[in-house]
């Protein structure tokens, strides 16, 4: 088990994703950001990864359960999420802002 797990909104299974592409802590998970840490997942380990996934990576970085993100905070995520097509998949750069 790692420190990942300690965090809210991190199971197994996302705890799994986020060792697999390399952020291994919760300061590592911070300095790369829901953003780029769901594009990994997607890119290398869950193509189907959803929105609910992305939330729960906001709200680990935050420290808080994925239902207590703002209004505001839950809109920017949706957005990046409807962003993602099979193009921003294959170049992830053209993708996070």
């Amino acid at each position: 088990m790692s420190e990942l797990k300690n965090l809210p909104n991190v199971g197994k299974v996302l705890e799994e994703h986020l060792l697999a592409v390399g952020i291994e802590t919760p300061q590592q998970l911070k300095e790369t950001g829901a953003q780029k840490a769901f594009l990994l997942i997607r890119m290398q380990r869950d193509p189907g990864a959803c929105l609910n996934m992305l939330y729960g990576l906001q709200g680990a970085i935050l420290g808080v359960p994925d239902t207590h993100l703002s209004e505001e905070t839950k809109t920017t995520l949706k957005q990046f999420f409807k962003t993602l097509s099979n193009d921003s998949l294959l170049h992830p750069t053209n993708a996070v802002h």
